[in-house]
């Protein structure tokens, strides 16, 4: 969903409360500003999981996972 920092600022309670269902983009001047995203502990821990594991090597999709599982 994408408002504008207008909206968002009239109606900030309501954007809160949806922001633990859906993403929500904040526009100023036609410029997206902002993200307003749910802080789940699952999101944050998967991608903390995923920073920087592949990059610039020649393992796997399958090697990730295997290994992935292994450490949890």
């Amino acid at each position: 969903m994408q408002i504008t920092a207008t909206e968002f600022k009239l109606n900030m309670g309501k954007y809160l409360s949806m922001a633990s269902r859906h993403d929500i983009f904040i526009t100023k001047n036609g410029q997206r500003i902002a993200k307003l995203t749910n802080p789940s502990p699952d999101r944050v821990a998967m991608l903390d999981s995923l920073v920087g594991i592949a990059q610039g090597t020649d393992i796997s999709l399958d090697d990730i996972k295997k290994e992935r599982l292994e450490n949890t």
